[in-house]
């Protein structure tokens, strides 16, 4: 009698997983065929690295590599005074490209970017990790590259790649020496100058908007580069990561540029045109206490198109340089502006102005009670702080009303 696996097999079907197909065979392109570099021995083994010279005059986009302006503004607003002492050769440019963004334990920077300039060539040095046991070359080749330099200048690098790289070093007992450098980020500078004009601060969107640099076909977006990079471990295909080479580069000579932007518009910044931009730069500037600079750019800011909430801010904040730079009569001409644009503080600093100054006050009264009119308008959340100081201003005045009432009347009898 068959058994029921033989009338199967009788009927053709087959029993069982079949033979195991052959392993699907590794798309073999080391990153020597796919990148043009070298190997430099450390001692710590050997690491990958790509050098790439620019001319340091060259411009990328609408600015040099080279910084031809002093960066005092930007030293002050960094606190970094080192920053005005130093060589373009000291200032070293630094981006890494990472297998996530979490900067956890389990991340590493398999790229390493870095520009410096070097006589009259501006130097990118990419130093690559083609397998995770490269990691302590990697960061001696880096630790090398960095021992001319006195500034590290970076896209959010304190809080990404600086903390990352150090994290790495602690691990492999391979200490960088980046904490012994001035350190500027420029993230921060750049949400201080564009965040009104600009619908993002990236570094690729800055480059584009603001140096007017278009990147060619080759670039990679961000968000995959770490997909990329597990790929050619996976496959041992590097084909795909001259793309990665390409973005990491472009984004050191960014960098690059831009500091050299922003430090010839903070050191002449009355040649701008755009009114957002000169009223982002007399902020930093007021911040920074050069008080007459501001003035003159919120001045200038004002005569072009505004978007309304920048009005009012740019409007509010000349006034108040001009009050605490002694010209009153400018400050009232500005508060009386504002005040027909139905500003609560306009009002309220009149109110104070004649109080205080010309001693009048039925006028200080008059603005007061006109301020405490708008506060009644505002949403409910925003009407406290505003009611109680005006309601207590108010009684103040009243009581001097009454006072100066009996005076007179005091003065009348007599």
């Amino acid at each position: 009698m068959s058994s029921l696996s033989d009338k199967l097999k009788s009927l053709g079907v087959k029993m069982g997983p079949g033979p195991t197909p052959p392993p699907r065979p590794r798309a073999a392109c080391p990153i020597e065929q796919a990148v043009p570099g070298r190997v430099q021995a450390t001692p710590h083994g050997e690491a990958f690295v790509v050098e790439t010279d620019y001319p340091c005059d060259r411009p990328h986009g609408c600015a040099p590599l080279r910084v031809a302006a002093p960066p005092q503004i930007i030293a002050e607003w960094a606190r970094e005074p080192r920053l005005t002492t130093l060589e373009p050769g000291a200032f070293a440019f630094l981006d890494t490209e990472t297998t996530g963004l979490s900067g956890g334990a389990g991340t590493y920077a398999f790229l390493v970017g870095i520009g410096r300039c070097d006589g009259d060539r501006f130097r990118v040095t990419q130093v690559f990790m083609r397998d995770p046991a490269e990691e302590p070359a990697l960061l001696a080749a880096l630790s090398e590259f960095l021992r001319p330099c006195a500034a590290l200048v970076t896209f959010n690098g304190k809080a990404f790649d600086a903390p990352l790289l150090n994290a790495r070093g602690v691990v492999n007992r391979l200490p960088l020496p980046l904490t012994s450098l001035a350190h500027l980020d420029l993230l921060p500078l750049a949400r201080r100058l564009w965040r009104d004009r600009l619908p993002s601060r990236a570094l690729g969107c800055l480059e584009a908007q603001i140096l007017g640099v278009a990147r060619t076909g080759e670039d990679v977006e961000g968000w995959m580069i770490p997909e990329l990079y597990f790929d050619y471990l996976r496959t041992g295909d590097a084909r795909p990561l001259k793309g990665v080479f390409y973005h990491n580069a472009m984004d050191v000579l960014a960098m690059a540029a831009l500091f050299g932007h922003i430090a010839r518009l903070l050191n002449d910044p009355l040649t701008v045109r755009e009114g957002l931009d000169l009223v982002a730069m007399g902020r930093l500037l007021e911040d920074l206490g050069h008080l007459e600079a501001a003035a003159q750019l919120y001045e200038r800011g004002l005569r072009r198109d505004l978007p309304e909430p920048v009005r009012g801010d740019a409007l509010r904040r000349l006034s108040s340089v001009r009050r605490r730079t002694g010209d009153l009569p400018a400050a009232v001409h500005l508060w009386r502006e504002a005040a027909r644009s139905r500003e609560v503080y306009a009002h309220v600093e009149l109110a104070k102005f004649y109080e205080h100054r010309q001693r009048d006050c039925r006028e200080a009264e008059r603005w007061a009670r006109a301020a405490l009119a708008l506060v009644e308008t505002l949403p409910p959340e925003a009407r406290g702080p505003w009611r109680a100081a005006l309601e207590h201003r108010l009684k103040r005045l009243n009581r001097k009303s009454n006072a100066e009432r009996g005076t007179m009347n005091a003065e009348v009898k007599a």
